[in-house]
Order: C-alpha cells, then sequence, then structure tokens
C-alpha cells in the first residue's frame, strides 16, 4: 500500500521546524529517520497532510560526556551510538543500539525517533528506564527536560506538546563498579522483540548492591518497573535465590500481549530467563570483565 498524498517540507534549523510544525498543526508529522513512521503511512494508520524532515538538522546529531552526563542528540542513529565511545563505555547501551533491527535500520532509523513512536516492543524506550534517563524537548515555550518514566505514557503515546520535539536524549554517567545488560528474544534480527529485559547495577565489596534499575520491555503498553522490586536488592548480595525471587515479582507484573510472536505466558517464560542472563551478565561487567551479550532468536 502506498501512502495518502502530503506536502514535504525540508527546514534549515530546529528553530524553523517548531515554527514550521506550529503553523502547519495537526495534520503535520515530523520526519527523521523514517523507519517506524513511514511503514505506518505506507499501512495508512495516519495521514498527515505535512511532513517536516528534520533529518538533517547537524545539531541533534551529537554523541559526547559532559558534566557527568551522557548527552545524545535526537538524531544519532543506531548505528552511530553502537560505535561510540559511549558504548565502549557503557555496555547496555552497545547491546540495545547494536542488535536493533539489520543494518539498513540501524543505519536510518535514530533514537529520537524511537522514543518519540513510544512502540511498546520497541527497544529505546525499554533500555532508557534502566539509565534513570531524561528526555529533553523543544517547543513553542521553549526547553524542558521529562523523565523518561513521566514520556512514555501508554503504547504509542508520549508526552510532547504541539509542534514539540524531542531533541536529546541524557543520563548520568554510571559511577565505578558499575554494569548492565539489555538482552531480547526475536523471532529474527529485523523483526521487534517478543520480550526484552534490561539490568544497570553499582556493586560494592562482596557482591553486594548498591544500586539496581530493572525494566521489562515488550511487556505490556509501557516498559515494566518496579522501585519496590528493585529496592528489596539494595544492600543485599545478588544471589541466584534474589535474584529469582526479583524476577518473579517483576515478571507479575507484566502485562504481555499474545499476538504473532507468542502468548501471554510463553513471553513470561522468556521473560525471567533473559531477566536471570542479563543479571549476570551485569554483574560479571560491574567487576570489570569483558561479557559480550547477545539477544536470542528463535
Amino acid at each position: 500500500m502506498y501512502p495518502a498524498p502530503f506536502r514535504y517540507h525540508r527546514p534549515a534549523t530546529l528553530d524553523s521546524a517548531i515554527t514550521l510544525l506550529s503553523e502547519l498543526g495537526e495534520g503535520a508529522r515530523p520526519l527523521a529517520g523514517g523507519q517506524s513512521l513511514i511503514p505506518i503511512l505506507k499501512m495508512r494508520m495516519d495521514e498527515p497532510a505535512d511532513l517536516v524532515d528534520i533529518g538533517r538538522l547537524a545539531e541533534l546529531m551529537h554523541i559526547r560526556k559532559e558534566n557527568g552526563r551522557v548527552c545524545i542528540g535526537a538524531l544519532a542513529t543506531h548505528a552511530r551510538i553502537a560505535a561510540s565511545d559511549v558504548a565502549d563505555d557503557i555496555r547496555i547501551i552497545h547491546d540495545c543500539a547494536g542488535r536493533i533491527g539489520d543494518p539498513q535500520v540501524r543505519a536510518l532509523g535514530t533514537i529520537g525517533g524511537s522514543v518519540s513512536i513510544a512502540d511498546p516492543s520497541s527497544d529505546w524506550p525499554a533500555l532508557l528506564h534502566a539509565l534513570d534517563a531524561e528526555i529533553v524537548c523543544k517547543g513553542r515555550a521553549g526547553s524542558r527536560k521529562v523523565g523518561i518514566q513521566d514520556f512514555i505514557q501508554d503504547s504509542y503515546t508520549n508526552s510532547l506538546a504541539d509542534a514539540e520535539l524531542v531533541t536529546e536524549i541524557q543520563f548520568p554517567l554510571p559511577p565505578a563498579h558499575s554494569g548492565g545488560a539489555y538482552l531480547g528474544f526475536k523471532k529474527a534480527a529485523p523483526a521487534y522483540p517478543a520480550a526484552s529485559v534490561g539490568v544497570q547495577l553499582t556493586l560494592t565489596a562482596g557482591n553486594i548492591c548498591h544500586d539496581i534499575r530493572l525494566v521489562l520491555g515488550a511487556a505490556g503498553p509501557t516498559p515494566v518497573t518496579s522501585k519496590q522490586v528493585e529496592q528489596s536488592l539494595v544492600g543485599q548480595p545478588l544471589t541466584d535465590n534474589k535474584l529469582q525471587q526479583a524476577a518473579e515479582a517483576l515478571v507479575e507484573l507484566s502485562d504481555p500481549p499474545t499476538d504473532a510472536r507468542g502468548s501471554a505466558d510463553f513471553k513470561r517464560v522468556i521473560l525471567r530467563s533473559l531477566f536471570m542472563r542479563a543479571a549476570q551478565i551485569a554483574i560479571q561487567r560491574a567487576r570489570g570483565e569483558h561479557i559480550s551479550g547477545s539477544h536470542d532468536y528463535v
């Protein structure tokens, strides 16, 4: 199927893009890498009157560390993020960015587009929960920061205002003795994961958990997290028994859909398995070991 007719615009700056979106009104959509929006248009799930192409705005393509934080421009592609120094230093980032889709999708798709679409099966929204990320948005009223937990409101629903764009993703640099892992279960590399798990933690001496973030992806309308489950592990040795208890408690909160990728019960089994593997890899990385994480394929 072909998209419905639309007018195409290519502003030269971020401010002109915001002005244009404001002037065009509700029928306008921003276009970045197009890996999520174009399929939606081709299936006519949305029929905008205008597309505003922001994909060439160099001011949104940066990947850098500053003032103890990682700052990634909304137009940084998955491939560039995977190849960056940030991904080398924070391996959970490489786990995610380096295994999204296939090489073509990674070369074109952007982190800002992925977050903005808020697809419940998408990798970045889940992963960013594990890093306490903030989403920087800019619109007619200026810039603001929104925590990822508040930015993703429901399936395909975010907190962006009219004519507002995601411009940057920020999160604190993990402290020493930290490690993380992000794993997914897929039918094939180009597919969305049927289930995914992210674990980011910091250890003290004796394998004691100082801090931890846990997230389940593709497990409900929004990523599944629990402060209560995380706090149950803080100050504790991360034994298999403790981790299994945490996995059970977190999976109990999930609501994965039954679909072509598997039944809800099947996905819960996968989530438990992914949780244990991701936690063990995160622990090994926090100890300074160089461990490769990998998605599972059917």
